[in-house]
């Protein structure tokens, strides 16, 4: 998939990020933190979730569905799968 390998860095940058804010989450419930400070970090931990999401779902729209990517059909079969994976997320 080059639109993912053309934003690898960025893209893992930000799940380094991710990883930094689940551990932090883990340390506020392990340390038994307030209620305010956890759900600080769940939002978080969210947030970058639907950032991280949001960046990879629009280079693959443009890549995959843009005017100028394959057939009609293929581009079909990639709407169907893409609407598939949305749906799943947004459980």
């Amino acid at each position: 998939m080059p639109h993912i390998l053309r934003n690898k860095h960025r893209l893992l940058a930000r799940v380094r990020r991710m990883r930094g804010q689940t551990e932090a989450l883990e340390r506020a419930l392990g340390e038994d933190q307030e209620c305010t400070a956890v759900l600080q970090q769940i939002a978080a931990v969210r947030g970058a979730a639907n950032g991280l999401m949001s960046d990879v779902l629009e280079e693959h729209l443009r890549e995959h569905l843009g005017p100028q990517s394959g057939s009609v059909a293929q581009r079909e079969r990639d709407l169907v799968e893409v609407a598939r994976i949305v749906k799943r997320y947004l459980r």
